[in-house]
């Protein structure tokens, strides 16, 4: 149930003909990469699976090189520099001994964008590089480059320990879901609404992880729709410890669970996972100083067939603007992309929970919303504050604010 966009993702960014592709099949041991000596092989970037022994699945992302020419390289180039902060590692090809403006900008952008990075001195075997050189990078950049070539197997050990360490914790190591909130043997009641938005066939990814969680934590699930919650409490020998529901159907469930039961929703469970919970409970409130004329953006991080019933392009804006009484304006964005205006253009963005990407994914994604001073919240959140439930959302987490 875990895509490619939940590992750690480790891009690979260096000149044309530098080995980068080259790089991937010598990591992997496979020939997944298309190498050529034809300058420009590599376009736009490409993802590449592996396992790292003591870290798990990685995502290699293979990126067109930084010194690219041309109207359409320079197209490439910004694709690929739109890939690097979503990257939890950058490994930085040099080689020849140089070490020039293309990659002090990549350095420069590992750096802004707060991304640890890596040297490798690529084709050794073909041109050793000089001590004075490595000293000079080294000085640069603070450390000295790993020089290796692709021909030698006996490199391929050392180079994956050096990533392994330098690999953030963060990026592959988490934290369970409900950790801290349910215990062994604990009821946990799902609400799953069932409406034309929903996949055929299949249950949403936020479920399936809250569900594994419940698992995980030895604790109980019990799963229904929001029609069947009301019997299916009380048929309940004792009460559940949590119910968390779909966000969307907030306003029928909190007339349903008893006041003393802690409920929450699947998209509020996703933002305290993903490390951005304070900037949430933080900026939600600002629906309320909403004025006519302002703009909001909302963030999908999926792609998906939209309905008459999608929560984020249609629920949202509804409730939004019934709450406020307001001519409001709304943009959507949907994958990693970001959005054609300005962030200062909007008065407020709300991201979905974020159930594919990583949280450095998400937080690259909302750095600039943040860093321009915009409230920024998330599906969960806000449909729990127009539904007047705000507080009792994040009752079970504790002092949320103090979060």
């Amino acid at each position: 149930m875990k895509g490619n966009e939940l590992k750690p993702h480790i891009g690979i960014f260096g000149r044309r003909n530098y080995g980068k592709s080259s790089l991937i099949n010598y990591l992997t041991a496979q020939q997944i990469a298309i190498v050529s000596d034809a300058p420009g092989t590599t376009t736009d970037p490409v993802r590449k699976t592996m396992e790292i022994i003591g870290v798990g699945p990685v995502v290699w992302v293979d990126t067109a090189g930084i010194d690219d020419e041309g109207e359409l390289g320079r197209l490439r180039i910004g694709k690929s520099y739109e890939a690097l902060p979503q990257c939890d590692l950058v490994l930085l090809l040099v080689s020849r001994n140089t070490f020039g403006a293309p990659e002090r900008d990549v350095v420069d952008a590992c750096k802004a964008a707060k991304v640890p990075f890596l040297l490798v001195y690529s084709q050794s075997d073909c041109s050793q590089p000089q001590e004075e050189f490595l000293d000079e990078v080294e000085r640069a950049c603070g450390m000295r480059p790993f020089a290796m070539n692709v021909c030698d197997d006996s490199f391929r050990e050392p180079l994956t320990d050096l990533i392994r360490k330098a690999l953030p914790e963060s990026a592959y190591v988490h934290g369970g879901l409900l950790g801290g909130v349910i215990s062994e043997g604990d009821i946990v009641v799902m609400v799953t609404p069932i409406d034309s938005s929903a996949p055929e066939g299949r249950m949403i990814l936020p479920q399936v992880q809250v569900l594994r969680d419940i698992l995980d934590n030895h604790a109980k699930a019990v799963v229904c729709r929001e029609t069947e919650l009301e019997r299916t409490l009380q048929e309940l020998a004792s009460a559940p410890r949590l119910v968390v529901t779909d966000s969307q159907a907030f306003a029928q469930v909190s007339q349903v669970v008893p006041k003393e039961v802690p409920l929450t929703s699947f998209s509020v469970v996703l933002a305290r996972a993903k490390g951005l919970f304070a900037d949430y409970v933080k900026g939600t409130p600002a629906i309320d100083r909403l004025k006519d004329g302002d703009r909001i953006l909302l963030m999908e991080s999926c792609t998906h067939n939209v309905t008459c019933e999608d929560i984020g392009r249609v629920k949202i804006p509804h409730l939004l603007s019934k709450h406020t009484g307001r001519q409001l304006h709304f943009d959507v964005v949907a994958g990693l992309s970001q959005p054609e205006r300005p962030m200062t253009d909007y008065a407020l963005v709300i991201q979905c929970g974020g159930c594919v990407v990583t949280p450095k994914q998400l937080a690259s994604r909302l750095a600039p919303a943040i860093a321009a001073g915009v409230p920024v919240s998330n599906y969960g959140l806000t449909l729990a504050y127009l539904n007047g439930i705000f507080q009792r959302s994040m009752a079970v987490f504790g002092n949320s604010r103090e979060q």
